[in-house]
């Protein structure tokens, strides 16, 4: 299952594994941006309509729940900008990634360490 978001989408998201279970008020309120109560409940229902957002009725109102885990949608988004950006390599990606960010001693040693571990152990 191939999961995208919109940059507006992504940001919902992120209110939503981050605090749980929330409001549209709620959304609003921990949103980046200043937006208008109508354009984050119009997302929600774009993110509902799409399957990854769900809604309990309290009261009221709604309270809205990822559907899917932030982990899975990380894979997703990831698997997109890889075969999008880099042609299907991860090679090419993890280059790219090395050599344009300024990496701190302590980046570079959990990634060689997570090599390794991917590896068997063996790094040259």
């Amino acid at each position: 299952m191939e999961i995208t978001f919109t940059d507006r989408e992504a940001d919902v998201m992120q209110v939503l594994w981050e605090h749980g279970p929330s409001s549209v008020a709620d959304v609003q309120a921990k949103v980046g941006d200043k937006l208008a109560y109508t354009t984050i409940l119009t997302v929600l229902r774009t993110l509902e309509t799409k399957g990854y957002v769900g809604h309990q009725a309290q009261g009221r109102s709604f309270r809205y729940h990822a559907l899917v885990e932030q982990q899975v949608a990380r894979k997703s988004a990831l698997r997109h900008l890889t075969s999008k950006l880099f042609k299907g390599s991860a090679d090419l990606l993890m280059t790219h990634l090395v050599s344009d960010e300024k990496l701190s001693a302590e980046q570079v040693r959990r990634m060689r360490a997570l090599l390794a571990d991917h590896d068997g152990g063996e790094l040259p």
